[in-house]
């Protein structure tokens, strides 16, 4: 793939991007809609709807978008993309795409491409007039409890912590694997692979049992750095040790206290974030929930010790149900939420 939107040549046209008399006429009687769009260390999740959000559909794809020395790649992206609109749109009916909103992982500090060129090649694939570049730990906000002012925990691969007294944003964690995402998956995962390297060791602080799972997973210890160091998508394998971790937690006080120490960090990423206000609303997000009894409780706990005035609520939704909102919101005219330069923006897209 050369450019952003390349390869899109040898594909039947798109609609939006025909401008004929007779399309803008037939355009005219169609429904006016948006994208959304929720790009993760899991894949990549599109919904298409009408402006009024009735008429939604969606498709995803399990691949990453590739992140590189140029930060996020909007040339993946796009290649991603524009099938998978061009389904939805011929589902829907709605070919008036004037709206999007892109929620990123990464776009915080690996954004500036996308920055740069995803503007561009939404107009001209898609029509788009107005775009929002969204960092997934707002859109797991929105997602999780609206626009009102509290705190959001989104905890999957990694972990970040938003919050908002609804005039600024505030950012918690959220570095990476290799800095930070304390109390993630990621982070969960290597800790768990810690214990099992300490015992085989023989060091204090391991854990045989955990040893016994990271073998079944991985084979024999002395093979594990090479297996895992070169690998481009170390996060999402350090993660996959979690549910080992979580099934030893009952019986084996080391992978316990690996969860307990996790709800503390993710607590603690709250706290750092969330307004004092007594009506402020906090929320914990993100598939990392799935662990469920031995991390949730002790969760709960911290929150309740950390955060004692702020209300406790139920996510209402992820990341995807937040750019929804977003494009929803900003379609009608509705749209109330502060804009950030690094983690929210919304432009206005020039184009013939």
């Amino acid at each position: 793939m050369t450019g952003v939107g390349a390869g899109a040549d040898a594909a039947p046209p798109d609609p939006a991007r025909t401008t004929t008399p007779s399309r803008r006429a037939h355009l005219a009687d169609t429904p006016a809609g948006f994208l959304a769009v929720d790009s993760g260390g899991s894949g990549l999740r599109v919904v298409v709807a009408t402006a009024q959000g009735d008429g939604k559909a969606q498709r995803e794809s399990r691949v990453p978008v590739r992140t590189g020395a140029r930060g996020i790649d909007p040339g993946h992206l796009m290649e991603q993309l524009v099938p998978m609109v061009r389904v939805l749109v011929t589902e829907t009916g709605v070919h008036q795409l004037e709206t999007a909103v892109v929620g990123a992982a990464g776009l915080s500090t690996l954004g500036d491409a996308l920055r740069a060129e995803l503007p561009g090649a939404l107009r001209r694939e898609f029509g788009v007039r107005t775009l929002a570049l969204v960092a997934d730990g707002v859109t797991a906000y929105v997602g999780a409890v609206g626009p009102w002012p509290g705190a959001v925990v989104a905890a999957g691969t990694g972990l970040i912590a938003i919050g908002t007294d609804l005039t600024c944003w505030r950012r918690a964690d959220g570095w990476g694997h290799l800095l930070g995402d304390c109390g993630g998956g990621a982070w969960i995962g290597r800790a768990g692979l810690e214990a099992a390297l300490r015992a085989y060791d023989g060091r204090p602080g391991g854990s045989a049992v955990l040893l016994a799972r990271a073998e079944e997973e991985f084979g024999p210890m002395p093979g594990l750095p090479g297996k895992l160091y070169p690998r481009p998508d170390r996060p999402a394998v350090l993660a996959s040790f979690v549910p080992h971790v979580a099934a030893c937690a009952d019986g084996d006080p080391v992978a316990a206290g690996i969860l307990r120490t996790a709800a503390r960090h993710m607590a603690e990423s709250a706290a750092a974030v969330c307004p004092p206000d007594a009506d402020a609303r906090v929320a914990v997000t993100g598939g990392l929930l799935k662990i469920g009894a031995p991390l949730v409780v002790p969760l709960e706990e911290e929150l309740s010790r950390q955060l004692p005035r702020a209300r406790r609520v139920p996510s209402a939704g992820d990341p995807l149900d937040g750019s929804v909102r977003i494009a929803a919101d900003l379609a009608a005219g509705a749209f109330t939420l502060p804009s950030d330069e690094a983690m929210l923006t919304v432009v206005t897209v020039k184009g013939d």
